[in-house]
């Protein structure tokens, strides 16, 4: 469940675009506000070690890019403090255009270092192909397909191959009895 990354040096660099349909983080609204969460996993997720950075969009007030880098630096709890303490190497956050498209084939772009669209791959009866309840995913249901692109944000220059989209539900503290996901 744990495996190596499946490319030829056995590492995972990747670009995650979010899109805040809705939420704040105490009296600060993020509703709207568009991000990308940079990785690089140089082994196996739980070997830790990841090197992580934020682009937070331009058009987001200083408040918002500060509650968002306390959220992903997992200050305040919730999956991305479980996953804080698998990062080695907080690259910071960076300022830039950022944007999501969502449907069937969902689109990103982080100013001039990133566009992708998800292709997404065929699954039956021409529906799309879909994971349910991934260890580390964001959503418990999500489209995979493939990527192709590049970026190169905070140094970690790399080719897209695969790429997923779905949509979640966080919060740093779940009500009593609620669904708890991955975020």
């Amino acid at each position: 469940m744990d495996g190596r990354p499946n490319s030829a040096n056995g590492e995972c660099r990747g670009v995650a675009v979010f899109h805040v349909a809705n939420g704040k983080l105490d009296d600060t609204d993020l509703s709207g506000v568009d991000f990308a969460f940079v990785n690089f996993f140089p082994s196996n997720l739980t070997a830790g070690g990841w090197k992580i950075g934020v682009v937070v969009d331009e058009g987001a007030s200083d408040g918002q890019t500060t509650a968002l880098e306390s959220i992903l630096h997992g200050e305040v709890g919730g999956p991305f403090g479980d996953l804080a303490a698998l990062y080695g190497e907080w690259l910071g956050v960076q300022r830039a255009a950022v944007a999501f498209s969502d449907g069937d084939n969902p689109s990103a772009s982080v100013g001039d270092s990133v566009n992708y669209a998800l292709e997404t791959l065929p699954g039956p009866g021409g529906s799309v192909t879909t994971v349910k309840n991934a260890m580390y995913a964001f959503a418990s249901d999500y489209m995979i397909g493939k990527a192709p692109g590049h970026s190169d944000l905070f140094g970690l220059d790399f080719d897209g191959i695969y790429g997923e989209s779905g949509e979640f539900a966080y919060a740093s503290e779940m009500a009593e009895g609620a669904p708890k996901g991955r975020a």
